[in-house]
């Protein structure tokens, strides 16, 4: 289980990159592919934590916790699904009068990526209340030309839809995934390995007349990772294949070319001696 303990402030007045952030842009890692042109670890933490964190403002202070209840990869092949089961504790009685959404954001590793239309689709469905892929999303792209690529996910956090104890929201976060074309290696395949999603709860306060929003972030503190890592084996040819499949190709390729060449020597006999018969 990895659990996050977040730090969460019911906000006034939010500063001034904070509140234009979300004028501006409905996405978070939106606006970071605005600054930075790839996905760098490092850089996205630097970039939420002078963006988002330390939004400490208004009378109530909470501590909610996050917690990712389960990861898993389901399917076979080059298509799979990464899916998280998100529980959010939170008191009631704070939220009444806020419009909140959780936010998931998966940083993907090299060698896998979403597709942008496939998300439209699923946030056209209502499965989200929205859905987007950034970084490098050219779907053709093997693993060696391409950069990494970011999926957000936000879920619209209604107070019908809490759990039975009306203390909780309790999710299951499924995100479609494809593995591109991987390098050559030793032993067949790719290990592809994912790491912790970044969860966040953005709440706007209906009832202040400038909707003042807040949000409420992951931090370091009393973090737990899970020891079992989401790992993927994509398959990708064997180095010392390629001699052999090279041969293997050229011969190929060499009796196709003889077979066209024979069968247009053939018809073109046929032809002939048809013509022939015939006058």
């Amino acid at each position: 289980m990895l659990t996050l303990l977040a730090g969460i402030t019911y906000c006034k007045h939010a500063p001034a990159s904070f509140s234009e952030l979300f004028r501006r842009h409905k996405y978070i890692t939106e606006a970071y592919f605005q600054k930075h042109e790839t996905l760098i670890d490092r850089a996205f933490q630097d970039f939420i934590s002078s963006e988002l964190s330390h939004v400490f403002c208004g009378k109530q202070n909470f501590m909610p916790k996050l917690s990712v209840m389960q990861r898993q990869l389901i399917g076979e092949g080059s298509h799979r699904r990464l899916t998280s089961s998100v529980k959010i504790e939170i008191q009631p009685e704070v939220i009444s009068s806020l419009s909140c959404e959780a936010i998931v954001i998966e940083r993907l590793p090299s060698g896998v990526f979403a597709d942008p239309f496939e998300l439209e689709h699923l946030t056209g469905r209502g499965v989200f209340s929205g859905a987007s892929a950034f970084g490098d999303t050219d779907l053709e792209l093997p693993t060696v030309r391409a950069n990494r690529s970011v999926v957000e996910v936000h879920v619209d956090l209604s107070p019908n839809s809490l759990s039975g104890n009306k203390n909780s929201w309790e999710l299951k976060i499924e995100i479609p995934l494809h593995a591109r074309y991987a390098p050559l290696g030793k032993h067949g395949y790719t290990r592809v390995e994912f790491e912790s999603p970044d969860l966040f709860v953005h709440c706007v306060d209906e009832g202040d007349t400038l909707n003042q929003s807040c949000i409420f972030s992951s931090t370091d503190e009393g973090v737990r990772t899970s020891p079992h890592a989401i790992v993927w084996e994509v398959p990708s040819g064997i180095v010392k294949h390629t001699k052999i499949v090279s041969v293997l190709t050229f011969i190929a390729a060499v009796v196709g070319a003889l077979s066209v060449f024979m069968a247009c020597i053939f018809y073109s006999e046929v032809s002939v001696y048809n013509g022939t018969k015939q006058s």
